[in-house]
């Protein structure tokens, strides 16, 4: 059923119809009882009351309809989240069916213990008692419900340990028992549950971590901030290889700060505030390219900040407020963008006036004795001088171009270039003409010797997995020819040097469109856009003999030319699927926020997971608002958020520039409510419920000439 917005009681009415196998009520207005009469719906397979003002039986304390409900055996979903209950989940939770696959008591003010009973309900995938206030012991039966994957235990009053029952539920990927009270170790065996990819145990009192945490080597997030946790953070914590948030704030860890941390390449959330770290902040956090915030605030750091850091392109919070830094603050990178407020409390700081320190010294070179200058360290020079002379003529000889083809996607010839004429077109590679940093290396801005602006991709080849990306790319770009792609000009490659020069994008990415308070894209340069990238798409998934998945779709993969066309770019870890609908992969490298949830949790690689990126996209483009924001936690996502906001909430969620331009308001309103549901259908959670790309593209330049007339 689609009742939305209503309010009153739930009509008894409703029960008459005995093959009702669906009631779906959520977010409306309802209030009184929960009818018991529900339980005679013996087909009822689905019951979905959340988010109303509904209220249990004052003269019993217990939830009442749970009882009727174990008259239900075919019951596969319940949801009574966000209904103000105030009840004690009664002991006969545990005869509901046993096909129950969902149970949502999520904000309800339950109360009480949580019944060992609930053991029994051995279907379970999915069981939320989060934001209650459930008291006593965490439930040892949860350990027989062996299928479960996602378990919410969050904002509630449960004490004591967690016990190692918790390892048997393998299938485990999420996790949360954040605020709470429990206490004691971390128990050890969770290096079992290898499915695990979310875990929060933060706002508690737990008081040691076991080593075995860190061999969790596919956990996507860790949060165990604000604990009673202490000692040395260990070298083995740079194992998390695929980790992109770690929380462990609020604690009393000692000792420095390990250098391993820089190895987590993925990694775009670092907080480790309000602890007793002590040491330099490592110069090699300057290789954590994904990194977005960084927190190192209330501390006993020394040392000075490191100018690395500067090439943390991505991070747009940063926080060293309140330990011993001292030395110059760095000025140039993302460092342009921050306040005072990320460094006071160092007092041996120095930097520019708006940081309010005093500037820096210069310090006054010494004199030297012209005597040993002459003497020394001149002779010394000519030699080191001849010597570099001579390493440098074998350098360029062992750099010279090898071309993978004689004719690029164009029909033209290869442009040959060597390795001499990219290190002269980027300034030899000088950080003034740094695009961007991606997952395995580096792309410059460079100027032929003939005046063409190319962009030079170079891959470091220290990165696990960067000649597989390199190969991937020169694969798939020369076999490619789109308008909404990006060109490859060339390539140059040996054993120790790989790099493509591709077509300049004076525009930069789409990233920097939606995301800088200098810049700003119309509605119709925005549907525009998304048409190139649909277009684009298409070809890949439909325009060749063998199907290309992107894999990797976002923003900063969509660069823009002169003329504000978009080209979809980086193919580092695109697959061609060879005839098959999909395949599978063991190491998911794209990024959190956009992959699809078969690609996260299987690695199923298709093109129904490219089109689950592209709708996450098309929100992200119309809203402004990126899906790894902070208020998107746990299963509320940008997906769920715009959910809920169609279609009365509509314009709330909109990105404000749009709503002030001028045009026709409901001619707007209703190309935007197309928009939105085009991304909901690209994005929906099965596979086989997702539009194809060809009928994307069908969908956009219908609602442009809609906007347009």
């Amino acid at each position: 059923m689609g009742i939305n917005y209503l309010s009153g009681r739930i009509p008894s009415s409703l029960c008459n119809a005995t093959m009702l196998n669906t009631i779906d009520l959520a977010y409306n207005s309802f209030s009184g009882y929960i009818p018991d009469i529900f339980g005679s719906l013996r087909s009822l397979q689905l019951l979905n009351l959340g988010k109303n003002n509904l209220t249990s039986d004052s003269s019993d304390s217990e939830l009442s309809i749970i009882n009727s409900l174990t008259n239900c055996r075919f019951l596969k979903e319940l949801t009574f989240s966000r209904n103000p209950l105030d009840s004690i989940l009664p002991i006969s939770v545990g005869n509901l069916s046993t096909s129950l696959v969902d149970l949502n008591l999520r904000g309800c003010s339950m109360r009480g213990t949580i019944p060992a009973s609930i053991g029994n309900l051995s279907s379970l995938i999915k069981l939320d008692l989060g934001t209650n206030n459930f008291v006593g012991t965490f439930p040892t039966s949860i350990g027989k419900l062996i299928k479960l994957q996602g378990f919410y235990l969050h904002d509630n009053q449960l004490e004591g340990f967690v016990p190692n029952q918790l390892c048997q539920l393998r299938s485990l990927d999420l996790f949360t028992v954040k605020s709470n009270k429990f206490s004691g170790p971390i128990p050890s065996c969770l290096s079992n549950l290898t499915s695990l990819r979310r875990l929060w145990l933060s706002s508690n009192k737990f008081n040691s971590i076991p080593s075995t945490l860190w061999e969790l080597s596919d956990l996507l997030l860790l949060d165990l901030s604000s604990n009673n946790l202490s000692g040395y953070l260990p070298l083995d914590s740079g194992n998390l290889k695929a980790i992109s948030w770690i929380y462990l704030s609020g604690n009393q860890f000692s000792g420095s700060i390990p250098r391993s941390l820089s190895n987590l390449m993925n990694l775009a959330f670092l907080t480790l505030a309000r602890n007793k770290f002590e040491g330099p902040i490592p110069e090699s956090f300057g290789r954590m390219v994904s990194l977005e915030q960084l927190d190192l605030s209330e501390n006993n750091l020394s040392g000075v900040i490191p100018k690395t850091l500067e090439a943390l392109v991505y991070l747009k919070y940063f926080n060293v407020s309140h330990n011993k830094l001292k030395g110059k603050i760095p000025d140039g990178g993302p460092f342009a963008n921050f306040s005072a407020q990320s460094f006071m409390g160092n007092k041996e700081l120095c930097g520019a006036p708006r940081f309010h320190f005093s500037e820096c010294k210069i310090e006054k070179s010494r004199k030297w004795n012209a005597h040993i200058v002459l003497t020394y360290v001149l002779p010394a020079a000519i030699v080191v001088t001849l010597l570099v002379a001579f390493l440098c003529i074998l350098k360029f000889r062992k750099h010279k171009v090898v071309n993978n083809s004689e004719v690029n996607q164009s029909g033209e010839r290869w442009r040959r270039i060597s390795y001499y004429e990219i290190q002269q077109a980027t300034d030899r590679f000088n950080d003034g003409n740094l695009l961007g940093v991606g997952s395995f290396g580096r792309v410059y801005k460079g100027v032929l010797s003939d005046g063409t602006n190319v962009a030079v991709k170079v891959f470091n080849l220290g990165l696990e997995g960067a000649f597989r990306s390199f190969d991937a790319e020169c694969e798939i770009l020369r076999s490619v020819r789109h308008r909404n792609l990006t060109k490859i000009i060339s390539s140059c490659s040996n054993m120790d040097f790989k790099a493509l020069i591709l077509s300049y994008m004076p525009n930069g990415s789409l990233e920097r469109w939606l995301h800088s308070e200098h810049h700003s894209l119309s509605m119709i340069q925005r549907l525009n856009i998304m048409i190139d990238v649909a277009e684009a798409m298409d070809y890949l998934h439909n325009g060749g003999s063998v199907p290309i998945i992107h894999c990797d779709l976002k923003p900063s993969n969509i660069l823009l030319d002169e003329d504000m066309v978009a080209h979809v770019t980086d193919f580092g870890i695109a697959k061609l699927l060879s005839g098959d609908d999909s395949i599978t992969q063991t190491m998911n490298l794209a990024t959190i926020g956009y992959m699809a949830p078969e690609y996260g949790l299987e690695g199923t690689v298709s093109r129904q997971g490219d089109v689950y990126s592209y709708g996450i996209l098309l929100m992200e483009t119309f809203t402004q608002k990126k899906p790894t924001a902070e208020m998107f936690v746990g299963e509320f996502s940008i997906k769920e958020w715009v959910k809920m906001s169609c279609p009365d909430s509509l314009l709330d969620i909109i990105d404000a520039k749009l709503l002030v331009e001028e045009g026709e308001p409901n001619t707007k309103q209703d190309c935007l409510l197309s928009i939105v549901t085009l991304a909901l259908d690209c994005s929906a959670e099965s596979p086989g419920l997702r539009k194809n790309m060809k009928s994307v593209v069908v969908a956009l330049k219908k609602i442009k000439r809609l906007l347009l007339n």
